[in-house]
């Protein structure tokens, strides 16, 4: 397991370099507009936050797009990290939900010491990925072949692999994926591919739905 570490920095930084990586992460091109739908601020104020870290040395801009520095990658990562770790134990050992765990991991992860985070590893036994199947920086994880669920064949079976950090941003998301089982190593079949994008599965007992946005960002293993 690989300890990150990072300078002392302002929690907006450290809540800028974590969207700015989750954002490359999930393969969207990181610009201004993206940054303020994810965090839900002004593009005046992303606008001004970005030249902030631009002269902190945390970024560099190529045209439009916003790409970490080495520094604030470090920061990035640290932030990540400590994030997912934060989820692991807020579900697994104090047994909250998805969605109450991922908002209250956002306030631990800017005040975990790495004594603590390394206490709350050797507890859950050194996972490697955070409850929704996304890899923890610095940990063991192996990443398999995935593709999206979208592109899974009719009456193919799958199984779920990560649920990626731009679905945990939509409403009611985390909630109803994880009510109906949607989970990371839970095995189902495609039923059904609307015109429209629909991807009707079997999980188990029950059967759900799921637009064309989330059944194109879920990764299984086919």
């Amino acid at each position: 397991m690989v300890a990150y570490t990072s300078p002392e920095h302002h929690p907006a930084f450290e809540e800028y370099c974590e969207t700015i990586f989750e954002l490359a992460e999930d393969g969207v091109k990181v610009i201004q507009a993206r940054i303020a739908e994810r965090i839900e601020v002004s593009r005046p104020a992303v606008s001004e936050m970005v030249r902030r870290m631009e002269d902190e040395g945390l970024v560099d801009l190529d045209g439009t797009e916003i790409k970490l520095t080495a520094s604030g990658r470090s920061l990035a990562t640290t932030m990540v990290r400590r994030h997912r770790v934060a989820e692991r134990f807020l579900t697994d050992v104090l047994g909250l939900s998805w969605a109450s765990a991922h908002h209250e991991a956002g306030k631990w992860e800017h005040v975990i010491s790495p004594q603590v985070e390394t206490a709350m590893l050797d507890l859950m036994e050194n996972p490697t990925t955070c409850p929704h199947g996304n890899p923890i920086p610095g940990s063991d994880y192996v990443e398999l072949q995935m593709v999206p669920l979208s592109e899974v064949p009719v009456g193919s079976e799958f199984a779920v692999a990560r649920i990626p950090e731009e679905l945990e941003f939509r409403t009611g998301m985390l909630e109803y994926l994880e009510e109906s089982n949607l989970l990371p190593g839970v095995v189902g079949t495609v039923l059904a591919i609307s015109p429209v994008g629909t991807t009707t599965v079997e999980l188990g007992e029950s059967v759900i739905g799921l637009g064309k946005f989330a059944s194109e960002r879920i990764l299984v293993n086919g």
